[in-house]
């Protein structure tokens, strides 16, 4: 027992039990459903049987519905990741630099619609944009003479709604992000700017985003994984069915295939895929601003 004891008290053995939840979660949550679905792409899966199947499940490379779902998720992921950056930044600056008894106020009710559902955010945006003359929407293009509008039959409304859902839900977060990074910036840059001359449009220019690259990459970085991944945008306004496609995402098309129509080889060749493209884009973005290896300098 003594013996026991002093082992696990040993410097050596110390590290290995501070990383074992770690390891052990990578494990169970990544690496081995990684090894699961690159096996079951190979495979040809019903019930009791999985049979080898090459390379034929990676055939949606050449599917036109798949090539639209990409379509989709690129343009969704565009759009809201130049949103998602623009707009929090702008915000941040704004209410951080603001002297108005409304400062709080404001916070909270630009941050509110994080801690709300995706379902009842699309709940409330089915009712906005709805397809009778008599919704919110309708109603007020209606008084500029401009017909209704069929925002769920439609690619390009369809679009703009999911990208307007995303940005209302995540503008608050990622601008809690942006004002954490401004708590950082030392102010006597900004009274040595002032010295100088400087009007606030340099300062933002010069001091304001030069400062927030590194909380700039980091919400890059998540809002294009979340943009690749998205589902519950498009989920909640079609249900996985939306007309001609236009709104069936990389994600959705995993589910439909995989989970619905229970071709679950389809479903994890699409999901590799899927992977790879964050994968690659990551280091893309990571090798563009110059971290990836900067640790090893």
């Amino acid at each position: 027992m003594r013996k026991s004891v002093q082992l696990f008290s040993s410097k050596k053995v110390a590290p290995y039990v501070f990383t074992a939840p770690f390891v052990i979660t990578f494990i169970v949550f990544f690496l081995y459903p990684t090894i699961s679905t690159i096996i079951m792409s190979f495979q040809r899966i019903v019930p009791g049987e999985a049979k080898f199947v090459g390379f034929e499940n990676y055939r949606i490379l050449f599917d036109k519905t798949f090539y639209k779902a990409v379509s989709n998720t690129v343009v969704f992921t565009f759009w809201s990741v130049f949103i998602l950056v623009t707009l929090p930044i702008l915000l941040s600056v704004l209410v951080n630099y603001s002297i108005t008894k409304f400062k709080n106020p404001l916070k909270m009710f630009i941050f509110l619609p994080a801690v709300v559902s995706t379902v009842v955010g699309g709940v409330i945006f089915r009712q906005i944009f709805g397809e009778l003359d008599t919704s919110f929407m309708n109603s007020i293009l209606s008084k500029f003479s401009i017909p209704p509008q069929q925002w769920t039959m439609k690619s390009s409304t369809g679009m703009l709604l999911m990208v307007l859902l995303a940005v209302w839900r995540w503008t608050g977060v990622n601008m809690l992000y942006f004002m954490a990074g401004l708590q950082n910036i030392p102010n006597e840059l900004y009274e040595s700017a002032d010295i100088d001359g400087a009007n606030w449009p340099h300062k933002f220019l010069h001091i304001t985003l030069p400062s927030l690259q590194p909380v700039i990459v980091f919400v890059v970085l998540i809002s294009v994984s979340a943009g690749l991944k998205m589902f519950e945008e498009s989920y909640v306004f079609w249900q996985g069915s939306s007309p001609m496609n236009i709104g069936l995402t990389i994600l959705g098309y995993i589910y439909r295939e995989g989970i619905s129509f229970g071709n679950l080889g389809l479903g994890s060749a699409a999901g590799l895929i899927l992977l790879m493209m964050i994968l690659i884009v990551s280091v893309i973005q990571l090798k563009y601003f110059g971290l990836l290896g900067k640790e090893e300098q």
